[in-house]
């Protein structure tokens, strides 16, 4: 496979991908990994696969086609494809907690003699060396990479960066405990993305929205948490993004426990006298829990409502429709149902017709 029909099977991945239609992109890359002899498509290809692997938190996969862009770069002898190669690399160990490994491959992006294209990669470098010196708690240096990360975005005039710098100073705040300025940053992102990121991947939005969640949940402001998150669940969904699914989920806990529902503190009480009558050999009592259990499972809606399976318990897509309940995509493809089958059989009920 030469340059150009290199180059024309990446853009087809990219346009698959960018339509969710992330299993064919995922066939259409493998193939011209597998048969192309051009080596900057290869290395191009390798970083279309790095980026889906690390949205589907697919972590390890990431590290191992990082590791296969710098050894491809070294054959190219290109600084620049070098020093994005090592990025990519600090990114892998960032998703994989490696934190020392990622301050590491940092300093190495820095401290090579690139050109101007490995210059404009240093605010990204920056910004991954900020994310783990902060899963190390070293919170000095790592606003002093946020920092330096924000001066590089705007010398630049890169709005993509500013974008994500701010979630990250929002997340920084957060651990300081500084609520108001946890919020400040992530709302900037979230004007970043409104006044320049029409041509953007949605995720930027969804990333915004997700840490305002968070940081307006810490001011006890319930009501802006629950719509900021909604809304950051919802385009994850869509992009079949599994660990910012994972966040939404545990911010979504996070809310309910701070309101004090009591739907889900009777779900937590039942499980537990589940356990309690199980373990003592109580047979009425523990199908009188289990019953009851079901009964707020079922009214808390952590179900899919066509064909009754728990959500979440097997590696399913899930769709969200804009009344905002959830389905297995695949039961509303196989039902071929307009509109939410939930809320129709709600419209049948008794008073509502």
């Amino acid at each position: 496979m030469g340059q150009d029909q290199t180059k024309h099977q990446i853009e087809k991945g990219l346009r698959l991908y960018q339509s969710n239609q992330t299993d064919k992109a995922l066939h259409v890359w493998t193939k011209v990994l597998e048969k192309t002899s051009d080596p900057g498509g290869k290395f191009r290809v390798l970083g279309c696969l790095i980026t889906a692997h690390s949205e589907m938190g697919k972590y390890k996969d990431m590290l191992k086609y990082a590791l296969d862009q710098i050894d491809t770069a070294r054959e190219m002898e290109d600084p620049d494809y070098l020093t994005e190669g090592y990025l990519n690399l600090a990114r892998s160990n960032e998703k994989l907690c490696d934190f020392q490994k990622t301050v590491s491959y940092c300093k190495t992006c820095l401290n090579m003699q690139g050109t101007t294209v490995s210059l404009q990669l240093n605010g990204q470098v920056c910004l991954s060396m900020g994310n783990a010196f902060l899963g190390l708690s070293v919170f000095q240096k790592a606003l002093e990479s946020y920092e330096k990360a924000l001066r590089y975005a705007h010398n630049n005039d890169d709005k993509m960066l500013e974008c994500r710098v701010c979630c990250s100073l929002g997340n920084i705040y957060v651990h300081l405990k500084d609520y108001e300025k946890a919020l400040f940053f992530p709302c900037k992102a979230a004007e970043l993305v409104n006044d320049y990121g029409k041509g953007w991947s949605l995720k930027y939005r969804a990333m915004s929205q997700y840490h305002m969640s968070v940081a307006y949940r810490k001011l006890e402001r319930l009501p802006d948490a629950m719509e900021c998150c909604e809304e950051s669940m919802k385009i994850a969904l869509q992009h079949g993004d599994r660990p910012l699914q994972a966040l939404c989920l545990l911010n979504f806990a996070d809310i309910h426990r701070c309101r004090r529902d009591v739907d889900l503190c009777a779900l937590k009480v039942h499980c537990l006298s589940e356990g309690i009558h199980r373990t003592r050999g109580q047979q009425e009592e523990l199908r009188d829990q289990v019953v009851k259990f079901l009964q707020c499972v079922e009214e808390l809606e952590l179900y899919c409502g066509m064909c009754g399976e728990s959500i979440g318990d097997r590696d399913q897509k899930l769709q969200a429709l804009p009344c905002s309940h959830i389905f297995h995509l695949k039961c509303l493809q196989t039902n071929g149902t307009k509109g939410c089958p939930k809320c129709f059989k709600s419209s049948m009920k008794p008073g509502f017709v």
